[in-house]
């Protein structure tokens, strides 16, 4: 039966464009295998031109950081996320699965319900977030247009590239990664040559090394922030697809389109001056004539990041052993950051992104371990398990990472007694990773324990 359905997904969907993927959760047969690594560049460099990376860019000028230490923090902050990211990506070849059921050879079936979870709420609560954003954008293109019809639009074009899946969601962010970038160098030119340069920018308070963390985490967290979904679109691959071109392209895509534009809205942070409270208005006005284009190519980068969510949500609830249709369970998720897009309106979005920031704290001890288990573990094999499974090393080391990381959280919500010390630096992604990994290659390689890889 199952090698019925896997060539029945061959006939009818192989390297076709608009033919809906067959495919969820399940293993990537080797006469599915399709496509090149430079794929992953133009996917992940198309889905980071978009708003929360623009938006991410005004923070430390709102901060007081000053220039130059806000170039710095931003290129680390992605040079080391983005590494991560592609690490991620050069799991999904080998395994052919997605990245939380890939996961479970660390943590078991059971103990991969958590992360599965978090990330369920993690990328329902961005695709709302963005969506609410970008409803505004459109409000602002077509004035008179409701904001609910202004939601109702975005989520449908988002639900059709959702559904369709892995190959017209590539296909979609090929001409994301273009037009955007066409976009975005014209933004660039106008806002770099304009009355007031970004060097010029000289905040009035004493800075010091908090809050340059503070940017470099933010700016880290963002990107890294995409790992539970790297997997998702590179299972395509060819399986023998080399490892370092796999990262090497992820890497390059993800950082250079995330560090660009948190460039770009820090300049226009500057530019804006103190109209900047509003990423939108401020972009809209510090482009004069191309204002209306700078919009459309924020509310069209929402879009870009948002297919991912969605699609990425629905093969969340999939690792979840829930065992409707992908579509079903993307048209859930699509129904419920409907319902909180019209309910917050422009309140929810504001506290919500801080949520979702706090609930990132997640990914990177989770990535830690799998990580650990896929480079440093036991090579080939299956890395889906039976149900009922459970994997109490994989587990324990994730929570004992979030665990030692929480006195180095610091954001509006919650500031840890370590972070409060050192003035509201946080260190906690770099703390859980570092405890989460070194405790599962420690436990695994102890005497008397099984082979990495092997759940208990």
């Amino acid at each position: 039966m199952e090698n019925d359905i896997q060539q029945l997904g061959h006939e009818i969907y192989g390297k076709k464009v608009l033919a809906l993927e067959p495919f969820s959760t399940e293993r990537i047969p080797k006469l599915e295998r399709h496509g090149r690594p430079f794929q992953l560049f133009t996917l992940w460099f198309g889905s980071n031109l978009t708003l929360a990376d623009f938006a991410l860019g005004f923070l430390p000028i709102h901060l007081g950081l000053p220039w130059p230490w806000t170039i710095l923090a931003i290129l680390l902050g992605n040079l080391l996320g983005g590494l991560l990211l592609g690490l991620a990506a050069a799991m999904g070849p080998a395994a052919g699965y997605p990245q939380l059921v890939l996961a479970r050879r660390a943590f078991g079936r059971v103990g991969g319900y958590l992360p599965a979870a978090l990330n369920w709420i993690s990328t329902v609560g961005w695709l709302t977030v963005n969506t609410v954003l970008g409803a505004f954008g459109l409000v602002v293109l077509l004035p008179g247009l409701p904001f609910f019809v202004a939601v109702l639009i975005l989520i449908a074009v988002q639900f059709v590239l959702a559904v369709f899946g892995h190959n017209l969601i590539h296909a979609f962010e090929r001409w994301m990664a273009v037009v955007l970038g066409v976009v975005f160098v014209i933004a660039s030119i106008v806002v770099l040559t304009g009355p007031v340069p970004p060097g010029s920018y000289q905040p009035l308070g004493a800075h010091g090394f908090s809050l340059f963390a503070i940017v470099l985490a933010a700016s880290f967290s963002y990107i890294a922030s995409w790992s539970p979904y790297a997997s998702d679109y590179s299972r395509y691959l060819p399986e023998q697809s080399p490892k370092r071109t796999l990262v090497l392209w992820t890497w390059l895509g993800g950082g250079l389109a995330s560090a660009w534009l948190e460039l770009l809205g820090a300049a226009v942070a500057v530019a804006a001056g103190s109209q900047s409270a509003d990423p939108i208005s401020a972009f809209h006005g510090v482009m004069g004539g191309l204002g209306m284009l700078a919009v459309i190519a924020l509310v069209v980068g929402g879009v870009a990041a948002n297919a991912l969510n969605l699609y990425s949500n629905s093969l969340s609830a999939r690792a979840l052993d829930l065992a409707w249709p992908r579509w079903v369970l993307a048209a859930l998720a699509a129904v419920v950051a409907i319902g909180a897009s019209l309910y917050g309106g422009g309140r929810f979005e504001n506290f919500y992104g801080e949520f979702l920031l706090l609930l990132g704290y997640w990914v990177t001890p989770w990535l830690a371990v799998i990580i650990v288990d896929f480079y440093f573990g036991v090579k080939g094999g299956d890395m889906n398990r039976a149900p009922g499974t459970m994997g109490w090393w994989g587990l324990s080391s994730y929570l004992l990472g979030v665990l030692a990381s929480v006195p180095f959280m610091s954001n509006s919500m919650f500031t840890g007694p370590l972070a409060l010390r050192m003035g509201g630096a946080d260190l906690s992604f770099y703390v859980g990773f570092v405890v989460a990994g070194g405790l599962y290659l420690l436990w695994r390689r102890a005497p008397g324990t099984k082979t990495i890889g092997q759940v208990p």
